[in-house]
């Protein structure tokens, strides 16, 4: 028997399942996996290099995706890889076999989606998925925007900073990076809309091109007032929060404005629900500074980011329809 097996198996009787095993296990359930595939396979190449078999699309996905989900560098993961058996059962790797796929594999993978805008098809791929499954509405599209902060240092080789990122004042702070701009489904949180721009861009001016255009009702936050009055935003009714200044002059005593302050807070408690998609993806994910140069590799990876956060949201349901279709 090989080291390897003697190794698998003291793994598989120890007692207690870890958060990243119960994780993972939750993943291979729920990630449509072979429509994923079906995706990328028809650009995958179909043979290595000489001398070399090609490392199967199913691999590469998953690697991929866990890339994502621990938010680790290209080498960190191959190490990581080496590292836990966990990380090993979910891709496929039999160290007694084969050795895993190093880092230069995995950046090659990724370019292939980028050149091929393949992060933006996986991701309306998820949503159709959730769709299907009944998850994603589209009465109602809560937008909003975040920061993701980038490099601000000339301490490189260019000595100058990433020419397509910007600076932006946020209350008294400066920040340097881009904006993730997403639509949100108003019933379910998931969402359906993503955009990347530099962080000097204005919300307002990216609240059309989140729309899909079968809404009725729009929410944003105090920085999309006069959205309604913009050609490209037209369509639906837009619900945007008082400005905090107004709102905090109001004069409770008043009836009117009590029932000012009952809208606000209503219009707020729909809103909450665009963060929760922040959450995973900065807090879960661990996505709070820019990874690639400029912003086209990063906005496809926000694309990728935001579809696999679509996931983790919808587990429980998703879980418990898979639950269903295997009794």
């Amino acid at each position: 028997m090989s080291q390897r097996s003697f190794a698998s198996a003291e793994y598989a009787m120890k007692k207690k399942l870890t958060r990243r095993e119960k994780f993972l296990a939750d993943m291979e359930r729920i990630v449509p996996w072979p429509r994923l595939i079906a995706v990328i396979e028809p650009l995958y190449p179909k043979s290595g290099r000489v001398g070399r078999p090609p490392i199967g699309v199913t691999k590469m996905l998953r690697m991929y995706c866990l890339q994502q989900w621990y938010g680790l560098a290209d080498e960190a993961l191959e190490d990581a890889l080496y590292d836990s058996q966990a990380l090993r059962d979910f891709v496929g790797v039999d160290l007694s076999r084969e050795s895993v796929p190093d880092a230069t594999t995995l950046l090659k993978f990724r370019r292939l989606l980028q050149a091929n805008d393949l992060t933006r098809a996986l991701f309306d791929e998820i949503n159709a998925h959730l769709s299907e499954q009944g998850l994603l509405m589209r009465a109602g599209t809560i937008v909003d925007a975040t920061i993701i902060a980038a490099p601000s240092s000339t301490k490189n080789e260019g000595n100058a900073r990433d020419p397509e990122m910007h600076q932006t004042k946020k209350g008294n702070q400066w920040f340097f990076g881009m904006k993730a701009h997403i639509g949100v489904d108003a019933e379910s949180g998931l969402v359906h809309s993503v955009m990347g721009t530099a962080a000097n861009v204005a919300d307002v001016t990216q609240a059309g091109a989140l729309l899909h255009g079968d809404e009725t009702h729009a929410f944003g936050d105090a920085g999309y007032r006069g959205v309604g009055k913009r050609k490209e935003a037209q369509g639906p009714q837009w619900h945007v929060a008082m400005q905090p200044g107004k709102r905090r002059k109001l004069d409770l005593t008043r009836r009117w404005a009590q029932l000012l302050e009952q809208v606000e807070q209503l219009k707020a408690s729909v809103r909450a629900k665009v963060e929760h998609p922040f959450h995973v993806v900065k807090n879960l994910f661990r996505h709070r500074k820019a990874r690639y140069k400029g912003l086209a590799k990063n906005e496809a990876q926000l694309f990728s980011l935001f579809g696999l956060a679509n996931l983790v949201i919808a587990k429980r349901e998703l879980l418990a329809i898979h639950a269903r279709g295997a009794s």
